[in-house]
């Protein structure tokens, strides 16, 4: 959700801070601000509702010169978007100032003892408590700035990734962490925070990734890691993974389009050095790790959020087809609620493109607890969920900026797909030519993609006659629903239109009757083993005067006379058709959203990484 970026060394922060903050504006962009300690203990506080642009006008030519301070780039959470409810947020008295991603659940509970203390809060924020409530500690207790923050957050329930400054203490810098991210850079005499490395990446690749309960105290040059509880850890140091040209747009107009371009190498890179030809064989060391359990497994269980859910749905298809297992899929937030039956036996995939999840990581706290086999397939390394799990795989898609998630979804998809044709070569439920000709698939899907880029022209032009429908249906059967959940999804994010995927067949029980001479209707109807059926189903569109919008085969003729509009993708394996047929969709939707003026990478309400509840 919200972003944050500090720096402790011998630069200049304001620049530093200002640039780290819009490359973090993906997190939140509601409202941003800068808090700074210059050299004659004096704190420099800038707020402006809106984006980091905003704030670098609100700030203008001021002399903001200081070798260290903190940002913040706002999602919303307590309090509306404003001025005073934009961080950092300052103690009663102006000593100290926090920044703030996460939520105190028991803010309300502190803030009315501390306001029979004689508190008094300026802004609605739940953040304002805690450095009021870190005032206190450090009044009443006559300790040292960075033990006041510890014993705070002994009385703190939720979730944050904080960083707090104090005019008392110009040469430290504080950060703490627990349910939400946070990573530390270390540089030659000098320091970073921020919510991930993309602040980072242009002046270190080494970094440090706080656990949970963990406090970061830097002083001048020296770091030191303890945990609330007093104890003082050994840092990890390791080495960023990505370049500066990977988080920068490259020429294209958005970061979104970027990223759907990049799906061939991205897809590539989630499988290359996993696949053996030769032999017919996978390697994936996370399930080579359970070899043993992997061929007695009675149940798969994949969490998610959003569009890792999607993905998750494509594996239920996958690990059902060819590892001959049961599979469920849930969603993070309703898993973790209720009280599912899990037991030891049962393997249990999380999915998450930023590894942070808030809900993901307590639905895998919970099949933890209960004794489950936990996997993670996760795009960011170093992050929560790879650390909270008994294995893993990365899908190295690279950092995806835009919020609506694209070359994220392909490489979940393409990690999955390479989890169940792996486990069901150990329980021996596909045979080595079925696998082979799988394998020999998979290494065409990059181009067989960079094909269907081809179609971006006439996808604009499609887009420029249904950009302005309020509605739009997606249909599709077998691995085409999950591509028409994903779909509709993307085209609701970023251009605001309402749009709903179903199964082709639940048409008939429901939303049929929305149909129209005005409705778009979106189908999977690619040559694959529903065919018949969906060309039924768009018959059944075509009689509502329903326009049709059908994603199809190459060389099918019969479609393209029925349909309103086509859209050909090259032949694929059934299994694999998810990792083709979204890719129009995609662009299908970015044309839309672009041309209904709408902000593409930072559409209204949504954040790219979910951290709080």
């Amino acid at each position: 959700m919200c972003g944050i970026v500090a720096y402790i060394g011998h630069r200049d922060a304001c620049p530093i801070i200002l640039k780290g903050l819009k490359r973090l504006e993906y997190r939140g962009y509601d409202s941003a601000g800068v808090a700074l300690l210059t050299g004659d203990k004096q704190m420099l506080v800038y707020k402006k509702t809106g984006k980091v642009a905003d704030l670098e006008a609100e700030i203008g030519n001021q002399n903001t010169s200081s070798f260290t301070g903190m940002g913040h780039t706002r999602w919303a959470t307590h309090g509306e978007p404003n001025d005073k409810n934009a961080h950092p947020h300052l103690s009663g008295d102006g000593e100290f100032a926090i920044i703030h991603n996460g939520i105190i659940e028991n803010y309300a509970a502190l803030k009315a003892m501390l306001t029979t203390r004689g508190h008094q809060f300026a802004s609605e924020t739940d953040t304002e408590v805690l450095i009021h409530l870190i005032e206190e500690v450090y009044k009443n207790n006559a300790v040292k700035f960075e033990e006041a923050v510890r014993m705070a957050l002994t009385q703190v329930v939720g979730a944050y990734a904080i960083v707090i400054l104090s005019k008392k203490d110009p040469n430290y810098l504080i950060g703490a962490k627990k349910g939400s991210p946070m990573v530390i850079g270390v540089g030659e005499n000098e320091h970073f925070i921020a919510s991930d490395a993309t602040p980072i990446v242009e002046y270190t690749r080494n970094v440090i990734y706080i656990n949970d309960g963990e406090i970061a105290i830097i002083e001048g040059k020296e770091l030191t890691i303890k945990t609330i509880d007093n104890t003082v850890k050994t840092p990890y140091i390791q080495a960023i993974e990505f370049n500066l040209e990977n988080i920068e747009k490259g020429g294209y107009d958005h970061f979104m389009l970027k990223e759907i371009y990049e799906q061939p190498r991205s897809i590539l890179d989630s499988f290359r050095g996993r696949i053996h030809l030769p032999d017919a064989r996978i390697t994936m060391a996370g399930i080579d790790k359970f070899e043993d359990k992997i061929k007695n497994l009675e149940r798969i269980i994949i969490v998610g959020c959003g569009t890792s859910w999607h993905a998750g749905l494509v594996g239920e298809y996958l690990f059902e087809d060819f590892a001959r297992i049961p599979c469920e899929v849930e969603y993070a937030s309703e898993f973790r609620y209720r009280n599912p039956v899990i037991n030891e036996n049962d393997f249990v995939i999380a999915i998450s493109q930023s590894g942070e999840t808030a809900d993901t990581l307590a639905a895998i706290d919970l099949a933890k607890r209960r004794g489950a086999t936990i996997f993670g397939v996760c795009n960011v390394v170093g992050s929560s969920i790879p650390r909270a799990t008994d294995a893993g795989a990365y899908t190295h898609a690279g950092p995806e900026i835009g919020v609506a998630s694209t070359k994220a979804f392909t490489a979940q998809v393409t990690a999955l797909t390479l989890m169940a044709l792996a486990i069901g070569q150990k329980r021996g439920t596909i045979t080595t030519n079925r696998l082979r000709e799988m394998l020999n698939e998979m290494e065409t899907i990059p181009a067989k993609i960079e094909k269907v880029l081809l179609n971006d022209a006439k996808l604009k032009l499609l887009a420029e006659e249904f950009k302005d429908a309020r509605n739009a249906l997606y249909l599709g059967r077998g691995y085409g629903f999950p591509i028409a959940l994903e779909g509709a999804l993307k085209l609701k994010e970023i251009s605001y239109i309402h749009a709903e995927g179903y199964p082709a067949a639940e048409m008939k029980h429901g939303p049929i009757a929305l149909i129209d001479e005005e409705m778009p209707v979106v189908i999977i109807a690619t040559q694959h083993s529903n065919y018949e059926k969906v060309v039924s189903n768009i018959q059944e569109v075509k009689a509502r005067k329903g326009k049709v919008i059908a994603i199809v085969t190459e060389g099918d003729t019969h479609l393209e006379e029925m349909a309103d509009h086509v859209i050909f993708i090259p032949h694929c394996e059934e299994a694999l058709l998810p990792l083709i047929a979204t890719v129009p969709l995609q662009l299908l939707s970015y044309h839309i959203a672009v041309l209904r003026g709408c902000n593409v990478d930072q559409p209204r309400n949504l954040a790219k990484s979910v951290t709080v509840e």
